[in-house]
């Protein structure tokens, strides 16, 4: 008796399932999200029956567990490898997002390239791009980069079949949103084949100890197209930053099952690829030879990295009846309450100002340790008075406007000192000594106080 297919409809935000459709998702709260899919049970649920249970296994103590291989292989960027926690772990399944034409085929065909000159034996399934267009890709990259293996399919069963046969020990797919399982119905890049294509890939990389990294696209907001449980399945999840008009990137780990999380690594992108940057704080803080207002610099920890970034503030008049706040790198309401602190505690007058602030070199600031650079740079904009040269602002402001100490200070006044920076303004607390080397600390309680010593001395 042949089994009858069941119709489903799941969100393509969270992929919860419903027997219905219906113009709200009650799990995630999202609209317009549940789209239609038809699902067959797959061979091995035909083959056992209805109502027939699976054998039984066996569970063994975790002392019993062979103990897994600790050695991790190189990518062939350094980058790379830092972000991943030192290096590419056998079995494990590497997720990368990001804009389009932002660097991911041309990154993982450079880790597919060292792979093979090392060795390795590497698969690259391209399931978007014909073989000749991978194939000038590959001549851009060098020599050994025409050492891998290609296989353009789009079929799961048929990719699975040749790397069953093949053995890789690295295994590349792009993308998750062009290949889908003939098991299922539906098109290719749905909720329910990019969910089934990601597990049993998983399922693959755990059994064979083939390392997986599959490129994945994103949606308007930046996410990886899909439901979020493809994030839940793999093993590490890494998205590149940045304006893709920029010849650098950055590629920031969300999730990491063998290493910390929000690691970044910054590429430059050249005629022969993506090449990892030396220094990182040289490239963020912008030039800074010719001194100007609205300009402060920060010491931000990315991950385990400390990396000093540019703020750059702009006041003017507003040319309208509300006046604008524009951010860049920035969360728009954390802006919005540093405006208020400023407003309230020190007033600076900037409710008839129109605000644009920016992260210089695309960073995106998260920590709460930026607030006092941002406040000094728009401070700065406002009295159009340019910032000491050489100067690092490190601290959290809190609502009374007192500046507060923020977690791994040494760390970054460390970073300062080593580029050559010569003071610091931090906050009166938690401060751990008063000089650094060459890095001379002025602490402060609050606002008011800084500001005195910064304008009105």
């Amino acid at each position: 008796m042949t089994a009858r297919a069941r119709t489903v409809y799941r969100c393509t935000e969270c992929g919860a399932e419903y027997l219905k459709w219906g113009g709200r998702c009650d799990a995630c709260g999202e609209w317009n999200t549940l789209a239609e899919e038809v699902e067959r049970p797959s061979a091995r649920t035909r083959a056992r029956g209805k109502g027939a249970a699976p054998p039984p296994s066996t569970p063994v103590s975790i002392g019993a567990v062979e103990g897994a291989r600790s050695a991790r292989v190189s990518s062939g960027l350094r980058e790379l490898d830092y972000v991943l926690g030192g290096g590419i772990v056998d079995g494990s399944v590497v997720l990368i997002g990001g804009e389009p034409g932002i660097g991911k085929s041309t990154l993982l065909l450079q880790v597919a390239a060292s792979g093979a000159r090392g060795g390795r034996r590497t698969l690259y399934v391209s399931a978007e791009e014909s073989a000749p267009q991978v194939r000038l890709r590959a001549e851009r990259l060098g020599d050994s980069a025409l050492l891998v293996e290609l296989l353009t399919e789009t079929t799961l069963e048929e990719i699975l079949s040749t790397a069953s046969a093949t053995r890789p020990e690295l295994l590349v797919i792009d993308s998750i949103q062009t290949i889908y399982s003939s098991e299922l119905e539906g098109a290719a890049g749905n909720v329910g084949q990019v969910r089934e294509c990601a597990a049993r890939l998983m399922r693959f990389a755990k059994e064979s100890g083939c390392a997986v990294f599959i490129v994945g696209h994103v949606t308007k907001g930046g996410g990886v197209a899909g439901p979020k449980t493809l994030e839940h399945i793999v093993d590490t999840v890494l998205y590149f930053e940045g304006d893709g008009s920029l010849d650098f990137r950055v590629l920031r780990a969300t999730k990491n099952r063998f290493g910390s999380v929000d690691e970044i690594g910054v590429f430059r992108m050249t005629a022969a690829g993506l090449e990892g940057v030396d220094n990182p704080s040289a490239l963020f803080m912008g030039d800074s030879s010719t001194p100007s207002s609205g300009t402060a610099v920060t010491a931000l920890i990315e991950g385990t990295r400390p990396v000093l970034v540019e703020i750059q503030a702009l006041a003017a008049k507003a040319g309208y009846g509300t006046p604008q706040r524009v951010a860049n790198g920035v969360d728009p309401r954390r802006l919005a309450l540093l405006l208020a602190v400023l407003e309230k505690r020190s007033g600076l007058p900037v409710s008839q100002l129109d605000i644009f602030v920016n992260v210089a070199g695309g960073l995106r600031l998260s920590e709460p340790a930026g607030d006092l650079a941002i406040a000094a740079a728009i401070a700065s904009s406002v009295y159009d008075v340019p910032l000491p040269r050489d100067s690092v602002f490190i601290g959290e402001l809190g609502l009374g406007g007192e500046i507060r100490a923020v977690s791994q200070a040494e760390r970054r006044l460390a970073e300062a000192a080593q580029l050559g920076r010569s003071v610091a303004y931090v906050g009166a607390r938690g401060v751990p000594n008063r000089s650094n080397g060459t890095l001379r600390l002025s602490a402060h309680e609050n606002l008011g106080g800084l500001f005195a010593a910064l304008f009105r001395s």
